[in-house]
């Protein structure tokens, strides 16, 4: 076994700044995002390429390219899992948006004895979102 080299590049990394989801349908996407989850767009670079500013993050939405031209993810198979952190109120009332905009919710709000309160639902690709608050 070789030993773990002290002094990695990599530990200069301090934060995720942009995270992107590879999409399927990207006209669904882009009307859930917006429209439902009202995140603002920051730009669009292409038709295959928008972003969106989440806090100090930015949240992609794209199709496989030259970079990544990997199959899509079967459908019915989450690829990914986000959170989004909120007050314990708001979990509350993101579940009542969600129902307003007649969007499935998966697990409604809930306390679980790790002391969060999470609220579970997919976006129209099938991935994982999760609005949660440290209670």
């Amino acid at each position: 076994m070789s030993e773990r080299k002290s002094g990695s590049a990599f530990q200069a990394i301090r934060a995720i700044d942009y995270t992107v989801i590879f999409v399927r349908d990207m006209a669904a996407m882009r009307r859930f995002y917006e429209d439902i989850l009202r995140f603002p767009l920051l730009r669009e670079l292409s038709p295959g390429w928008i972003e969106y500013r989440i806090g100090e993050n930015t949240l992609a939405l794209a199709r496989p390219s030259l970079t990544a031209a990997d199959a899509p993810t079967p459908a019915g198979s989450a690829a990914l899992q986000l959170a989004f952190k909120v007050s314990a109120a708001e979990v509350d009332q993101c579940a009542d948006e969600l129902a307003q905009q007649g969007a499935s919710v998966l697990s409604p709000p809930t306390d679980r004895p790790f002391g969060h309160r999470t609220l579970f639902f997919r976006d129209p690709d099938g991935n994982l979102l999760e609005v949660f608050a440290e209670i």
